[in-house]
């Protein structure tokens, strides 16, 4: 069974069909040791209309299970059905919409057996996930309702010690269908083509947990930094113990944090008596650190992580004077400080340990199956980090405990929250979907709350909890998520919505969400109005963005792909299910205004590279330049979105199968640490610096170029000096017009440290002819254009000729890791430019090996100048193949080099 689970590799086609199995079983080997938690390593699923045994009998050991299917130990019922070749690829061209959603209306039964070899322990089911609720049984028992295990967030915990046998045990599931407008449980919106399971499932781990007659449950760190210097931190250790027994017993609670604190205490219990144990710094010295060792964020300096191990130990059963450990649990944390106080203009301004920061950020998908990869995760982590970004936000989808794992260590933090909309929101939404809450709403809505600010609030990278999205919370269910996070020692900031709204509790939300979502000029980015460039806006894009051509062979089918860049008012179902984005027809008139029609497929595809490269950068660049401003500055973007959770023609950075385009690498120019960047709307060059000090000594140099490389101003501006944290010098503002410069043309921004080294590089292409908004029809996902920039001079650019030499090594500090270095020259003996000329890693059979990472690309050279770029990914990932270089560009010819 456990073979299968490899066809769950994110975007991987489905495996072909092959024969069910006989007897699908999946058993658990559970040790007896106190303190352990097994996570069960799979399931036998299937339909209850294809069962008619009874429950007893489905959850009775050695139950057979003839026909069903395997499922890996967090899956939903479709991405089994996928794993196992019963229904074909949902990633590809419309293949999703022929899996029946009639199939996925009733219960399903997820059943596993677990053996165990001592029951003197005792024995837990612990877990949460349940899409969207169950009735569980054990060896034959009942032991909870779906009334009771209902929501996707809820934690349960169900002793089963009583039921427990030596040798095999079964547990059965019986999960119920999920709709998201009635269940506190997970939703797609309008991000792609749902599911036609709706995600029903299990997707977290169920754990089998075993301890003695002292329960060890709940265990934190309250952290406290000395603000406003972090030159020193108390620490609060929490923790509840249980008495299991039906005799009063004194346990012993003793912890470690690293190698040098240590800590112990008696615990006296009466029978079934439980205690909150506390361990302070007035108690225990050790616990106020002098020079902690601070977590920090990506570029801020480093992830430093703390574990703390918590032991409870009881005498020894018998005559016997010693002690036993009756249960034990290991969390890791971080030292920060988050602070996020409304600003005089009414916008959140985060804080990290007294450091202000602009919010970078982007928000995050997980898988549409809900199939959870930890590679995958971990690549696109990398990749964020890799673009600059500081932040991800989830709406809801509130990814496994190892996503925050590598968000610690990576150093990006998290905005994680509700989700808008659904039943999330169905009592405040108006005439948004969802429904209405009933009575037994109210306590599965707390319960998840509380489930979920005990799991991240020991995340240095959580940095808030989102208790709304799209609107805030009554009165009433705002009182229940906030009595469970103060409950939970929650310890960064409540934030009552993503809009502009507010609540009784939290107050204001000091965000915004404007939108847009759809396609809207660059130069809309640095209006503060609507979603431009002040304030928090929480989700925003210009909508569409189009994966490279290697992609899109992979997701549409070639009827699909003529109709892509021929028929702009075609439906487009790899874009999304609402109306509003049914076609891509606003993103394309803009591209044939701006650009010119497409006249291929590739000339289609190179054209939106160039749109989204331009239009994306100018994002991120607007608020980076506002964030210092005195009036109404910016103080947040979340790119809507960071990366999808299927093939998808908008709302990603990053596309599904970790190819980059335009998109991402006008992010990655936008974001990185000291840049030199233009503005759309005064024409003023400014050099932003991210890094954690300031620097002086710069050299600005700015030209301006017709499309045939003809050269029309050039101004070298010296000694400039920036200050650190996102603070920016202006070093010039270019003049409204420019004697004989073309309609279209070009300008090169190059900026030199003090010994004269290239710092950063930006090249963009521009119009005297500017894109006109018209405001006064903007509604809440675009604002209309009325006059386009001419951009179209671009098409009469003369080839460039670009040249490359690439060398590969492997080994060093990663073995598994290589790196190819390329060289790459602009030979043309006249003027004009290598336009956003693209490097591509690819293998033997030109398939682009991914993921990877550049030190830079999609770049523009002048004849005679020359970049050297860096690529580094897995070796595994060249699949045994010698890696090449493939060459492209918007004027450059495509070719391939060899890399070795």
């Amino acid at each position: 069974m456990l073979g299968l689970l490899g066809a769950l590799v994110a975007g991987a086609p489905a495996a072909a069909p092959s024969p069910r199995a006989p007897h699908v079983r999946a058993v658990t080997v559970v040790p007896a040791a106190a303190g352990s938690t097994t996570a069960l390593s799979g399931y036998a699923i299937r339909s209850t209309a294809e069962v008619s045994d009874a429950a007893a009998l489905v959850s009775a050991p050695g139950y057979r299970t003839n026909g069903w299917h395997p499922a890996g130990p967090r899956s939903t019922v479709l991405a089994a059905l996928v794993a196992d070749g019963t229904h074909p690829d949902p990633f590809y061209s419309t293949s999703q919409q022929r899996i029946p959603a009639a199939a996925f209306t009733v219960p399903w039964w997820f059943r596993a057996e677990f053996t165990v070899a001592d029951t003197s322990t005792r024995t837990y089911l612990d877990f949460s996930g349940v899409v969207s609720a169950a009735d569980v049984f054990v060896n034959g028992k009942q032991v909870a309702t779906a009334s009771a295990v209902a929501g996707a967030y809820t934690h349960h915990e169900l002793d089963v010690t009583e039921l427990v046998r030596a040798g095999a045990n079964a547990v059965a599931f019986r999960i119920q269908p999920n709709d998201p407008r009635k269940n506190l449980t997970m939703g797609w919106l309008d991000w792609l083509q749902p599911p036609p399971d709706q995600n029903m499932g299990i997707v977290r781990d169920v754990l089998v947990r075993r301890g003695g007659r002292v329960a060890l449950r709940d265990a934190h760190v309250v952290t406290s930094l000395a603000m406003p210097s972090p030159a020193s931190a108390d620490l609060t250790v929490k923790a509840k113990v249980r008495n299991e027994s039906a005799e009063d017993v004194t346990a012993a609670v003793s912890g470690t944090i690293g190698s040098g604190i240590a800590f112990r205490r008696e615990v006296p219990l009466r029978a079934h008596e439980t205690k909150t144990v506390a361990f302070t710094p007035a108690d225990t010295p050790q616990l106020h650190l002098d020079r902690p060792r601070v977590w920090w964020p990506a570029g801020m300096g480093a992830q430093e992580l703390y574990e703390l191990d918590l032991t409870v130990t009881v005498p020894e059963s018998g005559s016997g004077s010693g002690s036993v450990v009756s249960d034990r649990t290991r969390r890791g944390f971080g030292i920060r400080s988050v602070q996020a106080p409304l600003n005089k203009d009414g916008a959140r301004q985060y804080s990290v340990n007294g450091r202000p920061l602009l919010i970078r950020g982007a928000g995050w998908s997980p898988d549409e199956l809900l199939r959870w990869d930890p590679a995958y995760a971990e690549d696109r982590l990398a990749y964020a980090r890799d673009l600059g970004l500081n932040t991800l936000r989830l709406e809801g989808h509130l990814e496994q405990d190892e996503f925050f794992d590598l968000a610690d260590r990576y150093g990006i933090l998290t905005l994680p929250g509700w989700q808008c909309c659904t039943k999330w929101e169905g009592e405040v939404n108006g005439t948004e979907a969802g429904e209405g809450w009933t009575a037994a709403d109210y306590p599965v809505a707390k319960a998840s709350m509380a489930a979920e600010a005990a799991r991240l609030r020991d995340h240095p990278s959580v940095i808030s909890f989102l208790i709304g999205s799209d609107f805030a919370p009554d009165t009433e269910i705002e009182r229940g998520y906030v009595d469970a996070l103060k409950a939970a020692d929650w310890p960064t900031p409540v934030i009552p919505a993503a809009a502009a709204k507010s609540a009784p509790l939290t107050g204001a939300s000091g965000m915004r969400m404007p939108g847009p979502y759809e396609w809207v000029p660059p130069g809309y980015w640095y209006d503060k109005r609507e979603g431009g460039a002040t304030g928090f806006n929480s989700e925003t894009s210009a909508g569409p963005d189009i994966p490279t051509l290697d992609t899109l062979r992979r997701m549409m089918s070639p009827a699909e792909l003529t109709s892509l860049w021929k028929d702009p008012a075609a439906p487009q179902y790899h874009r999304s299910p609402s109306r509003t984005y049914a076609t891509l027809k606003l993103y394309d008139d803009a591209l044939s205004a701006r650009y010119g029609a497409p006249r291929s497929l590739e000339d289609y595809v190179a054209t939106a590279q160039l749109a989204q490269y331009e239009n994306v950068r100018a994002q991120y660049e607007a608020y980076a330049r506002n964030a210092t401003d005195a009036s109404k500055p910016s103080t947040g973007v979340i790119y809507w979105m960071f990366n999808s959770g299927w093939t998808s023609l908008h709302w990603q950075l990053v596309d599904r199968y970790l190819d980059q385009n335009g998109a991402y690498f006008g992010a990655k120019k936008a974001n990185e640490p000291l840049h030199v960047q233009y503005s759309y709307d005064d024409r003023t060059v400014a050099v932003v610096n991210r890094r954690t000090t300031a620097v002086s000594g710069l050299t600005a140099r700015v030209s301006l170029f017709n499309t045939d490389g003809t050269q029309k101003y050039d101004r070298t501006v010296t000694g400039l000096a920036v200050g650190a944290d996102g603070a920016k010098a202006v070093a010039l503002t270019l003049p409204a017009s420019v004697d004989g410069l073309s309609a279209t043309h070009l300008a090169r921004l190059v900026l030199t440290d003090a010994a004269g080294r290239e710092v950063s590089r930006n090249v963009y292409w521009l119009s005297t002819r500017r894109d006109v908004l018209d405001y006064t029809e903007s509604d809440w996902y675009h604002t209309p254009t009325t006059a386009y920039a001419d951009l179209t001079g671009l098409r009469s650019m003369a080839q460039a000729a670009v040249s490359a030499t690439a060398t590969t090594s492997t080994g060093g500090d990663a073995p598994s890791t290589s790196t190819t270095v390329v060289t790459v020259r602009n030979t043309g003996t006249g003027n004009t430019p290598a336009l956003l000329t693209d490097l591509h890693l690819v293998d033997g059979k030109d398939t682009p090996v991914l993921p990877v990472q550049w030190s830079d690309n999609q770049i523009s050279l002048w004849p005679g100048e020359s970049a050297t770029l860096t690529a580094t990914y897995r070796t595994a990932d060249l699949h045994g193949s010698a890696p090449r270089i493939r060459i492209s560009g918007w004027n450059t010819p495509t070719a391939t080099v060899p890399a070795t």
